[in-house]
C-alpha cells in the first residue's frame, strides 16, 4: 500500500480510479483529480505548500513533485505526464503537457498547454514555455514550434490509466491491448 501521510493538518485527497503503487509516497496538502496514477518510488510532497492536479495526471517512477514554503504552490492541469525521475517544483503546468524523463521544472516556471519538455531539460525559475512548443537542453531552450502536439501528449497520458488497470485487476501486460 502506498505511503499516505498527513502534514500540517492536511491529508492527500485523490479522485476516482486512481492508482497508487505500493511504494508511492503522497504527503500533505495534495488534491488530485480522477484517473491519476502515482508510480513506483514517486514522491508527491505537499508538506510545505499545496499541490493541485487535474484529471489523468501520471507521476511516473522516481518522479518528485514538491513546492517551496511560503513562495510557490505546484499546479498541474489535466492530461499531464511527468516522466521517470523528473522533478516538478513550485511551478504551473497547464493541460496536455509532457515533462520528459529526468527533466527539472523549477519554481515560478509556467508550462503552457500542448507543450513538451524534453528528457533531461532544465526549465529555470520563472521561465515561460509557450503553448505548442518543444523545449530541451540545460538550460532549456526552444527546440521547435509544433502546434499539433496535443493528440500525442493525450495519447501518452491516456495510456497510464490502462497500465494501472493491469496492476489493479491483476492482468498481464500482454493480455490487455
Amino acid at each position: 500500500m502506498a505511503l499516505i501521510k498527513s502534514a500540517r493538518g492536511f491529508t492527500p485527497q485523490y479522485g476516482d480510479n486512481c492508482f497508487l503503487a505500493e511504494n508511492a509516497t503522497l504527503v500533505g496538502n495534495i488534491i488530485a483529480g480522477d484517473d491519476c496514477t502515482f508510480w513506483f518510488n514517486c514522491v508527491v510532497r505537499g508538506d510545505v505548500s499545496a499541490i493541485r492536479m487535474g484529471n489523468q495526471v501520471n507521476v511516473q517512477d522516481g518522479a518528485v513533485v514538491h513546492a517551496t514554503y511560503q513562495r510557490s504552490e505546484t499546479i498541474i492541469g489535466n492530461n499531464v505526464s511527468i516522466a521517470h525521475n523528473a522533478i516538478v517544483h513550485g511551478c504551473t503546468i497547464e493541460d496536455n503537457v509532457l515533462i520528459g524523463m529526468g527533466a527539472i521544472v523549477m519554481d515560478g516556471a509556467m508550462i503552457k498547454s500542448g507543450s513538451i519538455i524534453g528528457a533531461g531539460a532544465i526549465v529555470l525559475q520563472n521561465m515561460v514555455v509557450e503553448s505548442g512548443t518543444v523545449w530541451a537542453g540545460n538550460p532549456a531552450k526552444l527546440l521547435k514550434e509544433a502546434k499539433d502536439l496535443t493528440s500525442e501528449i493525450t495519447r501518452i497520458a491516456s495510456a497510464y490509466p490502462k497500465y494501472a488497470r493491469w496492476f489493479m485487476e491483476g492482468a498481464h501486460a500482454g493480455n490487455d491491448e
